[in-house]
């Protein structure tokens, strides 16, 4: 799997999925309404020719690909076929559901060279999974998982903080349960509360307690301080602004379109408050971080230097451009 590889998104809102998962509407969060089919994969591509360089890998987002019935499969694939032979096509990408990945379904994937096989995992906590109606078991995520990896495919997992029953203990555990599968690559969704979904309903009833952005920004820079040390890139952290959900429907929950750079950033700051710690405080401090992350050390509106000055009693804290380790912080004389 290459992270580099253009992507050509093909979504799927809905199409196989036997379940309702209570935080779901797959047009608002896709912006799609209509499911992709051979003439809507036949037209993205081409359309993609004009401006996509020859290697890019075809995704197909949204729905449970390997729920659909095999006919539907096959003529999603066997579209895109004619480019994977000409080499436009380098790869190829699927979504799924952990309880829908069996022998017979990766012989199909594998027939119209898939590489990659995303699971919608979520939570590894059976009860966070119930009451998120997604009708499947952390179980069922291990034996997917397994199979996946031994049928040599590339294996992607999908995981969601601050889901109903959650919180943030279960969302580490998740962490440290995926990190046990192997993943190439995983995908940290804090949950959202949309219009139109039963969330959104146990939200406005009061039996549901919004996972804010501040929420997600917590336990998300320790669930990625996990992957981080087993290895394990992260592909995307939070839901992919889309204009449905940044013109309100949105209307709750950890939906902030630079919330990758809010986790990040919260990183930072923990990690110059560990250094802080150990050598004292002064009247004024300069910190130095790798060039490429001097904003994340600064936080946004300034935050985390007003949070040190605060924290420490610092009358004046610089930020410069070093030449340390990408996620290095050092004090300079």
């Amino acid at each position: 799997m290459n992270p580099r590889r253009r992507i050509i998104p093909l979504f799927v809102p809905h199409l196989g999925c036997p379940n309702d998962c209570v935080f779901c509407n797959q047009r608002k969060i896709s912006g799609s309404l209509t499911p992709a089919d051979g003439d809507t994969v036949r037209r993205t591509l081409e359309l993609a020719r004009e401006y996509t360089p020859a290697g890019a890998e075809l995704a197909f987002y949204g729905g449970s690909f390997t729920a659909i019935p095999t006919d539907q499969q096959r003529e999603l694939l066997e579209a895109a076929r004619p480019y994977v032979e000409q080499g436009f096509i380098g790869e190829i990408r699927v979504s799924t559901r952990p309880d829908k990945i069996d022998p017979a379904a990766l012989e199909l994937l594998r027939e119209y060279g898939v590489k990659t096989i995303e699971l919608g995992s979520q939570s590894m906590d059976d009860r966070v999974l119930r009451m998120s109606g997604r009708g499947h078991t952390a179980e069922d995520t291990r034996k997917a998982a397994k199979l996946i990896k031994a049928g040599g495919f590339n294996l992607m997992l999908q995981m969601m903080t601050g889901l109903p029953g959650s919180d943030g203990d279960t969302d580490v555990m998740t962490a440290r349960e995926l990190i046990k599968l192997r993943p190439d690559g995983v995908r940290i969704y804090p949950t959202v509360i949309i219009r139109d979904t039963a969330l959104y309903e146990l939200w406005q009833a009061g039996k549901y307690r919004e996972h804010t952005v501040d929420d997600a920004v917590s336990v998300c820079a320790e669930i990625v301080k996990e992957f981080d040390a087993a290895g394990i890139p992260i592909i995307r952290l939070g839901l992919n602004p889309t204009d449905d959900l940044s013109s309100g429907e949105a209307v709750a929950g950890a939906y902030h379109p630079a919330l990758g750079e809010l986790v990040y950033s919260r990183i930072y700051l923990q990690k110059a408050e560990q250094l802080i710690e150990k050598i004292g405080c002064r009247d004024t401090l300069t910190l130095g971080v790798h060039p490429s992350r001097v904003s994340l050390m600064i936080g946004q509106k300034r935050q985390n230097i007003e949070k040190l000055k605060t924290k420490f009693g610092i009358k004046e804290i610089k930020v410069i451009k070093t030449e340390v380790n990408d996620g290095e912080i050092v004090i300079l004389p």
